[in-house]
């Protein structure tokens, strides 16, 4: 079994996208936006700001780029999903998959499961102090769904519950930028915190390397979270010892 699709959800930054496509994640960003193609991958995921969305310029980028999937208009209030179908179908002739966020109660029967020739996926918003969905988990049963954002331990958590076909985030790139921390699976018990060291922490006090320690802990937590999204192999009777 092949873990989902993960994607580096981020606009500009040349080097990070090169770490984290070296690293076996897909290109995503926000459009429109800086991306760089030619230099880094194809688009694979693009998404819309759900906070000041602007259809037209973002309908030209994806017109533009062609990625293999794309989020539409969050649908924040029933009497949306009108807008929110609109705004699929423009996008629909130039994307494999379209991304529709439910954040509304009870709607998700209304969201049909292919708009003009594109599979629909269901994009789970996973809940921060920052945003989020407040729809529960059991009304999404066994749609595809597309985890969007929040942290790498959270998302794998919600494999468990959902049918998982792919998922984005930059939230390890921002512990790695800000703070100069690296996820690892819950284990670094010598750290302050278990999920996240420093890079300090992990090398006895000493910064390494340098002003290129933010990209290394970002390569890092890169190797990381895809290593543990993969598949537990399960020990034969044969092999054990």
């Amino acid at each position: 079994m092949m873990i989902p699709p993960l994607v580096y959800c981020a606009n500009g930054n040349k080097r990070l996208a090169r770490i984290a496509v070296d690293a076996g994640w897909l290109y995503g960003a926000q459009l429109p936006g800086t991306v760089y193609t030619e230099e880094v991958a194809p688009l694979w995921f693009a998404d819309q700001d759900w906070k000041t969305p602007r259809r037209e310029e973002y309908v030209k980028a994806i017109a533009k780029h062609h990625p293999e999937q794309a989020t539409v208009l969050d649908l924040e209030r029933e009497e949306q999903i009108t807008e929110v179908i609109d705004w699929a179908e423009e996008i629909a002739p130039y994307v494999d998959r379209v991304i529709i966020i439910p954040k509304v109660f009870g709607i998700i029967p209304e969201i049909p499961k292919r708009i003009e020739g594109a599979d629909v996926i269901l994009g789970y918003s996973v809940p921060t102090r920052y945003a989020g969905t407040e729809v529960p988990i059991w009304e999404f049963g066994h749609r595809p769904i597309h985890l969007l954002g929040g942290s790498p331990q959270k998302q794998l958590s919600l494999r468990r519950y959902l049918n998982v076909v792919s998922a984005d985030g930059n939230y390890a790139m921002k512990m790695a930028m800000r703070y100069c921390q690296f996820w690892v699976p819950g284990t670094a018990r010598y750290a302050k915190n278990r999920w996240w060291p420093t890079m300090r922490e992990a090398n006895d006090g000493e910064l390494w390397p340098g002003e290129d320690a933010p990209y290394e802990a970002f390569r890092r937590s890169c190797k990381n979270i895809i290593d543990a999204w993969k598949p537990i192999k399960t020990q034969k009777p044969e092999e054990e010892a």
